[in-house]
Formats: C-alpha cells, sequence, structure tokens
C-alpha cells in the first residue's frame, strides 16, 4: 500500500513547481477530519492559476483525496482559519517531500505563532463573535429561539478561538480540550449551558449576558490589530469606505461596518459628521480616539 501511495505522489515531488507534500492518515490521526476518505495527501504548489484542486482515487480497500493548492491559499487559511481541516493537515500531517524545507519553516511558523499573525487572527475572531453575538440577540428578541441559540453557540465557539489564540496557540479541531486547559471559566460556562436544564429562552439569556461581558473584556486584544493601524494613522478621517480598503483589513472587512460601531459605543474611535453639499445630510467619518 505504501508503494501505491508514493506513486501517487512522487512524480510531482520531481516537478519545479511543488514544494511540499504531506501524508493525512486516518489509521494513524482518528481525530483528522478527512471527510470519509482513508488517506489524505496534500501537495503545496507555486501555481496562482490552479487554487485548489481535488483528485480522488481508490488504491486496493483504502480512499484517498489528492488536494493541490497554492502556497497563497496556504498562507490566507493560516491566516483567516476559514480550512480548519487544512490547518490541522499542516500541524499534524507527515512531510513526505520537503524542498529546502518549506513546510517545516511554515510549521515552525505555526509553533512560534508571530504576534502579527496573532493579532490579525483575534481581530478576524473578535469580528465574527460580534457578528454572531448581534444576529443572535436580534433573533431572541424577535422570539426565534432556536436560530437565536445557534448563533450564540457560535458567538461562543468564536471566543474559544479568540481565548486560544490569545495565549499563542493555533485553534484545533478539538479547541475545547485548548479551552479547558488554558481557560477554564470560558469551557465551564460553555460545559453549563450544554447541561443546563433550564428552558431554551432561559439559557438563550443567559449566553446573551456572558457573551456581553466577554465581549467587553475581550474588546482590546481583539481590536488591536485595527486600532494599531488607526493609530499609525492619528488624526486623520476615514470614510467607511476607506477603511475597508485598507489592504490589512482585508480578511475582516466584511464585519468591520460592526466593528467600528462596536469601538466608538466603547470609546476607542470617534466619529465625526461633515456636512455634504445637500442641506440636513452629514456623511460620517471615523478616526483614533487616544
Amino acid at each position: 500500500m505504501d508503494v501505491l501511495l508514493r506513486q501517487l505522489y512522487q512524480d510531482r515531488a520531481s516537478e519545479e513547481e511543488t514544494l511540499s507534500i504531506l501524508l493525512v492518515e486516518k489509521e494513524f490521526l482518528p481525530l483528522s477530519v478527512t471527510d470519509g476518505f482513508d488517506v489524505v495527501i496534500v501537495l503545496i504548489n507555486h501555481h496562482q492559476t490552479i487554487s485548489w484542486e481535488v483528485k480522488h482515487y481508490k488504491l486496493g480497500e483504502k480512499r484517498v483525496s489528492f488536494h493541490s493548492l497554492s502556497q497563497a491559499v496556504m498562507h490566507q487559511t493560516l491566516i483567516v482559519g476559514n480550512h480548519r481541516r487544512l490547518v490541522d493537515w499542516l500541524i499534524n500531517g507527515k512531510i513526505v517531500f520537503d524542498r529546502n524545507e518549506f513546510l517545516k519553516e511554515v510549521k515552525e511558523r505555526i509553533d512560534s505563532f508571530p504576534p502579527g499573525d496573532r493579532t490579525k487572527k483575534m481581530a478576524i475572531q473578535f469580528t465574527k463573535m460580534l457578528r454572531r453575538f448581534e444576529e443572535g440577540k436580534s433573533l431572541f428578541q424577535n422570539g426565534h429561539y432556536f436560530d437565536a441559540f445557534s448563533n450564540m453557540m457560535h458567538s461562543l465557539h468564536h471566543l474559544a478561538r479568540l481565548s486560544v489564540i490569545n495565549h499563542g496557540f493555533y485553534p484545533e479541531v478539538t479547541v475545547w480540550e485548548q479551552v479547558k486547559k488554558i481557560e477554564p471559566q470560558t469551557y465551564i460556562l460553555y460545559q453549563e449551558l450544554l447541561n443546563s436544564e433550564e428552558s431554551l429562552e432561559k439559557r438563550i439569556e443567559l449566553l446573551i449576558l456572558a457573551t456581553e461581558l466577554a465581549i467587553r473584556s475581550k474588546t482590546e486584544i481583539g481590536s488591536h490589530h485595527f486600532l494599531s493601524l488607526l493609530e499609525t494613522k492619528e488624526g486623520e478621517l476615514f470614510s467607511i469606505a476607506e477603511l475597508m480598503s485598507f489592504t490589512e483589513v482585508e480578511d475582516y472587512c466584511v464585519d468591520l461596518e460592526l466593528l467600528i460601531r462596536h469601538l466608538v459605543e466603547k470609546g476607542f474611535v470617534t466619529s465625526k459628521k461633515v456636512k455634504t453639499k445637500v442641506e440636513g445630510i452629514e456623511k460620517t467619518f471615523y478616526s483614533f480616539k487616544k
């Protein structure tokens, strides 16, 4: 079987654009997400035209999924965290080819988790937590309890990932096991909500209160990436369109309006109204507040 597996990827290893190849075998990594396949092969390349390509194979009784993806997609995933299974594969997969120790350096970067990567990932998780919280609260107020509960639980999951990142680790598939060790109070809250015998309505009320407190306590660290960007432009006024056009915030610009509104309410950002040519219409601009 090992010989057949090697035949799938060994020719690709000789191609100049191939940077690294790794294997994820479900037999040895039972917690890894492989979408029902026995083996996942991941090939990282220089391709810019093909961002992510998948092929399926059958080797005897084993099903194999072969993923070819670009270096750019891999790096984006590490920052945004939109493909957690890929992060898991990169962390736990077995390297079978590594040109100039490319993937070894990636793994070392994951282990060291540089502060720049960390603050951006926290901003992404914080804005997602805000989004889910706002939607959940609105649904609850309008009597849609099941959807409200779902959104509030998602908000709590983003809080968990934010907590893990803040402690210098990448969120893994078993993120609540990580939270249990590094921030037990958040884990206890999650456990109590799952095991509570209170009514669904009461549980959502408790979730809203707990999440509001969490958002308040995490605002500074969750907004640090965005606020540090604004701080370098202190005194300047920006429209929402200008702020959303900053390349540094493109990974969370979809929720930037919500973040800015929250930061204005909490006094971290100042809003200023500027008159337009039309009487009675003012345009809003934002700036950093010391």
